[in-house]
């Protein structure tokens, strides 16, 4: 039986909570440190089962990584030419930034390779990474555009200038990191800003990586070398997300939430929400290392419904299924367009979540590329009902959400996949206030 929530209604938020360690800074520190000279020492990192897909290809090819701690792990680097071929197809589960990230990695390397994942990562596409890849030489092949994903023994890579078509951090990381194995500078330019992970690591682990406006160039010049070095994870926004609009929602007299990671390209959800009226309070944490760290502090917030900039939602794009929550939960409409991406992420999540917001009774529009949320204001109140999240982690906790203005309980099935990306949400979200049964 798929395991399901029962979210009974709760009156308020409160109390202080640390959120798990940044998904997309752990998949990038094993994978770097995998590849690098000497160990790598890394604190706070994120033991999710996407996380540790990545870390279990990377043993598969020969990586000693050792784990001390929940959150540490050391990790014995072999050089960028000292991975080993799999004997097996390397399985990511349901991790969509670990495969892209390694059709990247693993493009350059003297050995052939699969990669593979679980019945919804097989659905997703994966020829916008790599089209690119061929370009730089890369032997790749898909299934009718999804994984299984082969890559072939390499050739020599060929740096290349490439303008993404739409803004992509995963292409354009997994463009960078075959850069490591080419001849010749590797150019990106992002039609918008993203994430900017990869970049800040890579100087990290002592390459020159340079900016200009929006290209990113993996230089020429240099010894392509990467040096093991120490990493500490901030907390991930896109975690700490469900928390800040629960703060909006019902924080009496507050909700805190400690060393959130508050990189400039990851930070839309909380322009987004401030534009809707969110009371926060950003405290930075001194001495963060190359990603800013800040604890925030949240009050509840009459929110109101707004138009959406476009240039923000490649900034809270994995973000954008919980503003949804405050969208309904506010006073007015809230319009987003330019979101096309999230109709290939581990679900639908447009459609996804307007099925979801139909079973509570919210109006709205499902648009193309977008939705348009008609909110019940700060004294409406959502009737409860049943939600299929479709093995969607952020749509389960999305709606999980809702409850706190809710009448009567909203049941939320197909919930195990939230272990992907935030194990022990259920525990955090009963430890702030929430009432959540697992069943």
């Amino acid at each position: 039986m798929k395991q399901r929530w029962e979210v009974t209604p709760a009156s308020r938020v409160s109390g202080e909570l640390r959120v798990p360690g940044d998904k997309s800074i752990s998949h990038r520190s094993l994978m770097l440190g995998g590849v690098a000279q000497g160990i790598t020492e890394v604190q706070g990192f994120l033991a999710s089962a996407d996380c540790l897909a990545t870390l279990d290809a990377l043993r598969a090819m020969g990586i000693r990584i050792e784990r001390p701690g929940e959150t540490q792990v050391r990790i014995h680097g072999a050089g960028l030419h000292g991975l080993q071929p799999p004997q097996a197809p390397l399985d990511m589960g349901n991790a969509g930034t670990a495969i892209r990230l390694f059709m990247g990695l693993l493009s350059g390397q003297s050995f052939a390779s699969t990669l593979t994942g679980d019945e919804s990562l097989r659905r997703r596409p994966m020829e916008r990474v790599a089209n690119p890849l061929r370009l730089m030489g890369a032997q790749i092949d898909t299934q009718d555009g999804t994984p299984p994903v082969r890559i072939t023994q390499a050739r020599d890579l060929q740096g290349i200038d490439y303008v993404l078509p739409m803004a992509s951090a995963q292409v354009k990381s997994a463009i960078l990191l075959a850069g490591l194995y080419a001849k010749g500078a590797t150019r990106v330019t992002e039609p918008a800003p993203t994430r900017d992970h990869t970049e800040r690591m890579l100087a990290g682990f002592g390459l020159l990586v340079q900016r200009d406006g929006a290209r990113v160039t993996l230089a020429a010049t240099g010894a392509r070398t990467l040096r093991g070095t120490s990493l500490q994870v901030p907390g991930d926004i896109s975690s700490a997300a469900f928390f800040l609009v629960a703060g909006c929602l019902a924080a009496s007299p507050r909700l805190t939430l400690r060393g959130v990671g508050l990189n400039p390209t990851r930070t839309g959800i909380i322009s987004i929400l401030q534009l809707m009226g969110a009371r926060l309070r950003i405290v930075p944490v001194a001495d963060a290392g190359p990603e800013p760290i800040a604890d925030i502090e949240i009050e509840a917030s009459p929110l109101r419904g707004i138009d959406i900039p476009e240039e923000l939602v490649p900034l809270a794009i994995d973000e954008l299924p919980v503003v949804f929550i405050a969208a309904a939960c506010a006073e007015g409409v809230t319009r987003v367009t330019g979101a096309g991406e999230l109709r290939v992420k581990e679900s639908d999540r447009l459609a996804v979540m307007a099925e979801g917001l139909a079973a509570l009774h919210i109006r709205h529009e499902l648009l193309p590329d977008g939705i348009a949320i008609e909110g019940i204001g700060s004294k409406g109140r959502l009737p409860g009902g049943r939600i299929d999240s479709h093995g969607d982690h952020r749509i389960a906790m999305s709606f999980a959400v809702a409850s706190l203005r809710a009448d009567a309980p909203i049941h939320i099935e197909d919930v195990a996949n939230v272990a992907t990306s935030f194990p022990g949400f259920d525990a955090a979200a009963r430890a702030v206030g929430l009432s959540l049964v697992a069943r």
